[in-house]
């Protein structure tokens, strides 16, 4: 039961450091809540920072959740509990207590939630994005699709049904975090993989 509610918590508290603004301080790079898009994630890094930065960002906040779903798989947490793990993780990621709950999109967490769950779940995740952004250009694009498949995937897995919904539940709160994206595609405004603001 401790380790039930300690583990999610920890989650979240990881979640809510920013890769995007530690790894831009340490690179010397504006603060990517400053410029273009204002999101800190691994894509705005990548319009104004290089590849270098956005690299290094999309490893941190991938690694936001997969560290303490590794754990909690390390100390035989049921799979429910775990997954409520990696949900913690990417809320954290999005709304961070430590920059008064302003944070970013949650794909590359998303990421990591599904490869430290089951890397052929999380293989599924990142050949849909790369397909669809491959296709279309459009990075939000592409996270929307790979994020509304992943359920399906996760039952094509055997995944259980708990783990199902919560996987369900990341996908609503990704799309709730792409809403100005959404609106953007819908408007042929939404600026392509490699286009600045």
């Amino acid at each position: 039961m401790v380790l039930n509610l300690c583990l999610p918590a920890l989650a979240y508290l990881m979640g809510s450091i920013s890769s995007a603004i530690l790894i831009s301080k340490l690179m010397g790079i504006s603060d990517p809540r400053e410029i273009g898009s204002g999101n800190p994630g691994a894509t705005n890094v990548l319009r104004y920072g290089g590849r270098k930065a956005a690299f290094f960002t999309l490893l941190g906040d991938a690694s936001k959740a997969a560290l303490p779903i590794i754990l909690a798989q390390a100390l035989g947490v049921a799979a429910s509990i775990t997954t409520l793990v990696g949900i913690c993780a990417l809320i954290g990621h999005m709304y961070p207590i430590f920059y008064k709950f302003k944070g970013g999109k949650g794909i590359a967490t998303m990421i990591g939630m599904t490869l430290a769950l089951d890397p052929l779940l999380g293989t599924c995740f990142i050949t849909c994005w790369l397909c669809i952004a491959f296709l279309f250009r459009y990075s939000s694009l592409a996270a929307l699709g790979a994020v509304l498949l992943t359920p399906l995937f996760a039952w094509q897995l055997g995944q259980d049904a708990v783990s199902i919904s919560l996987l369900t539940l990341a996908g609503l709160l990704i799309f709730s975090r792409h809403k100005t994206n959404i609106e953007s595609l819908l408007a042929h405004t939404e600026k392509k993989i490699g286009g600045k603001y």
